[in-house]
């Protein structure tokens, strides 16, 4: 135990040696320090107190200052923070203020006034510790700063940071705008396993883990979206969830193994009537949560108004200065010219990675405004449907922002037999020594079997809509628990 901590444990124990509980069974508010800060506001000029008024408030004590015969208390609750103003003459054990330290929770009691300076302050006849800090808060001046302390420990970022607290209300505002927006177009929110016995509807590495009461293998689940058809073929014709998926690969600003995912299904329409949907619902969440459509991100100013840009696969490769898709039409030949370009080109890469490949390196980065970038290579979409007139592409959309994906969506395959022969090619590219592909789900093509409706599909990350939304440069950021490395003894 170091001094510090040592003179507060020294405090609490002097409490209890008097009979004070320095952490009370109950507590006392009639009024948020936003509540006590509105009554003041509103008296007229020349008055200063509020007449017949008493109010009990208590929050963290964020600053004290010791006047003499007069002390000033800040303190922090989850409206903000109102001052405290208690006079010797004012309590009857006025020394026993030197109980209090920075970091500690206290109620007070007494009037709301105005103090000569015009600041809204309870002018206080009594105190109540309500829980006694063992450890000084963060320096608040300075703020937390170290970005791997404020991800270790959060709440100290919390503390410290008024922009972190910022961040995570928008991020509650805006999954709560999104169930709104798509409960309002008769949506079902419904919840799927996580546990689950195979990898599927993704083309991703799970973590894997056993299923101790039925003595058998299970996965966390890389994707919603093999479940939630299955509700579609059910009967349900619009359904959502917004879930956690865990992909057991690497970290990056926009890579997180730990991640929320919004999708939607809906029997009926396309990715055209998707990707309207999409433009509809970003826009409105912003309008609705920071009251305007434009943002910015990375030193980019991003306009998030519907309509949004559409472009197809195979134009934007060609504008952006990529390999022409409609002359490199084999593996191979994809693979040399992308080598004769320097961009990575595997041996074991078949020929919708490599397409991602180049997707990723010509395209991706100019995708600044909203866009959709449409009708992608079969080889990259085994779950969509092809696209009429060119059996070499599918009506697939990913949805990009401030130059990476954001979104992503597809006219859904419904067609069992054709499922299942797409599924048994990406078991020939796993042989080949592709570990990227999707694996064969014999249940929902069982499923499959029994019909689905058109149906169009949509899933866009949360977390990477919340970096956009409040300007966050890393997924770390806008998620309050990331995982971090043990620290080592």
């Amino acid at each position: 135990m170091d001094e510090l901590m040592a003179q507060r444990v020294a405090k609490a124990e002097e409490m209890r040696a008097a009979g004070i509980d320095p952490y009370p069974l109950r507590s006392t508010r009639s009024h948020t320090a936003a509540e006590v800060t509105a009554l003041v506001e509103r008296l007229p000029d020349g008055e200063n107190e509020v007449a017949g008024v008493e109010v009990d408030a208590a929050g963290r004590v964020v600053a004290k200052r010791d006047m003499g015969k007069a002390t000033f208390i800040d303190l922090q609750d989850g409206s903000g923070r109102i001052q405290v103003l208690v006079r010797q003459n004012a309590i009857d054990d006025y020394e026993s203020l030197r109980l209090i330290d920075l970091g500690d929770f206290v109620g007070v009691h007494g009037a709301p006034i105005r103090t000569r300076t015009g600041q809204p302050t309870i002018q206080a006849t009594g105190w109540t510790m309500l829980t006694k800090a063992l450890h000084a808060p963060p320096e608040k001046f300075h703020g937390l700063a170290d970005p791997e302390l404020r991800q270790r420990r959060r709440y100290l970022d919390l503390m410290a940071n008024d922009e972190t607290r910022r961040v995570f209300a928008i991020r509650s505002k805006v999954v709560a705008a999104i169930r709104r927006f798509l409960d309002a177009r008769g949506f079902l929110e419904v919840e799927t396993p996580i546990l689950q016995e195979s990898e599927s509807g993704a083309a991703a590495k799970p973590f894997a883990t056993h299923f101790n009461a039925i003595d058998e293998p299970r996965v966390l689940r890389i994707s919603l979206e093999l479940h939630l058809k299955r509700l579609v073929i059910g009967g349900f014709e619009r359904v959502y969830e917004i879930g956690r998926n865990f992909r057991n690969e690497g970290m990056s600003f926009k890579h997180n193994p730990e991640f929320t995912m919004i999708e939607t299904y809906e029997a009926y329409t396309d990715y055209l009537g998707v990707a309207a949907m999409t433009e509809e619902m970003v826009s409105s969440v912003a309008r609705e949560v920071l009251g305007t459509t434009a943002i910015h991100f990375r030193g980019h100013a991003i306009d998030l108004a519907a309509p949004w840009r559409r472009i197809t696969f195979v134009d934007a490769m060609r504008e952006y200065g990529g390999p022409d898709l409609e002359e490199f039409t084999t593996t191979e030949a994809l693979r040399q010219e992308l080598r004769r370009r320097g961009v990575a080109a595997p041996d074991t890469a078949g020929y919708g990675k490599l397409c991602d490949e180049a997707m990723s390196h010509y395209i991706e980065p100019n995708l600044i405004q909203p866009t959709f970038l449409m009708d992608y290579p079969i080889e990259l979409s085994p779950l969509a449907k092809r696209k009429p007139g060119n059996d070499r592409l599918v009506e697939r959309f990913e949805c990009f922002i401030a130059g990476f994906e954001c979104g992503n969506a597809y006219t859904e395959l419904n067609d069992p037999i054709e499922q299942r022969k797409r599924f048994e090619h990406q078991l020939l590219l796993k042989e080949a020594g592709d570990d990227e592909v999707e694996l064969v789900d014999e249940d929902f093509l069982f499923a499959l079997e029994h019909g689905m409706p058109p149906t169009g599909g949509f899933g866009m990350g949360i977390d990477r809509l919340i970096m956009l939304l409040t300007g966050q440069d890393s997924i770390r950021d806008v998620i309050l628990f990331p995982p971090m490395k043990s620290l080592k003894e």
